[in-house]
């Protein structure tokens, strides 16, 4: 089984537009040079996670209240901050990791191991960072954009994350590779891995109504990319240029209109919830 399973990462990106409040209609991307390639990952991806990622995560949601979901997600949040310290100092952020390395000491201690946040209460600011946004602030190129086996999106550059973060950053990795229980040694990575699934299931309606999927998952991912890089903050160049608004063939009027289309041809997709 994969150390990192980052299986979820790409579900996950089902809630960036709740979460990031940054996701626009974008255009159809011409710089996606392996589209054929990518789309048939992504249905693998889907058919593993309709089979049986997702019925497990709606599980976990039945048995498990709120509070206590909340409660695993601060723990793990918080476990994994290492790997957003590190990355700061080769940014070389000091501010920021020094602020990470309180929220993480905070939270491990009064916080009962992390499944409480004091730290944001005390105003400590919750920082996510990893090796691909320390590629970028370096000014490495994106690279193509790629939809991985299991991993989920990618691009030519953030795939170096998985080694870089996930096998040599990360304590869950760290437990699992070091200690050995007859396989129970891997249960933190499948609790993160469901945990992690149950929380994208309220957003899967946006990524339903979409009238590509795939295109809706391929530019939010992206656009979440881009507000990570520059804080949350990018600058309205690099906004257009990765909308493709500074494309001289873009036209709105029929990015719209393919929408349209797409919702009048499925009504009943449009306004469905999550179940």
């Amino acid at each position: 089984m994969p150390r990192s399973l980052s299986l979820s990462r790409w579900l996950l990106l089902l809630a960036i537009v709740l979460l990031a409040g940054c996701a626009t209609i974008a255009p159809p991307r011409t710089d996606d040079p392996l589209e054929k390639y990518n789309r048939k990952v992504y249905k693998f991806n889907d058919s593993l996670d309709k089979a049986i990622i997702r019925p497990v995560a709606v599980g976990y949601r039945d048995v498990t209240s709120a509070p206590v979901r909340k409660g695993v997600t601060n723990f793990f949040t918080n476990i994994r901050m290492p790997i957003t310290v590190v990355n700061d100092l080769l940014q070389a952020r000091p501010k920021q990791a020094a602020q990470s390395t309180g929220r993480f000491v905070v939270n491990l201690t009064i916080g009962f191991v992390g499944f409480f946040d004091p730290a944001s209460q005390f105003g400590i600011p919750l920082d996510n960072s990893d090796f691909g946004i320390t590629l970028a602030r370096w000014g490495f190129p994106e690279g193509d954009y790629l939809m991985l086996p299991l991993f989920g999106p990618s691009t030519g550059r953030d795939i170096w994350r998985i080694p870089v973060d996930s096998y040599f950053l990360d304590p869950l990795s760290y437990f699992s590779s070091n200690y050995h229980y007859h396989g129970l040694q891997y249960l933190p990575q499948v609790i993160y891995l469901v945990n992690l699934r149950a929380r994208a299931i309220d957003a899967e309606s946006f990524l339903n109504s979409a009238y590509d999927p795939y295109v809706f998952l391929r530019d939010a991912y992206r656009q979440q990319r881009l507000y990570d890089i520059y804080d949350g903050n990018p600058p309205d160049s690099a906004i257009q240029h990765m909308q493709g608004l500074d494309d001289k063939n873009f036209d709105p009027d029929e990015l719209l209109d393919q929408q349209h289309k797409w919702e009048n041809s499925h009504p009943g997709q449009t306004n469905k919830g999550s179940q």
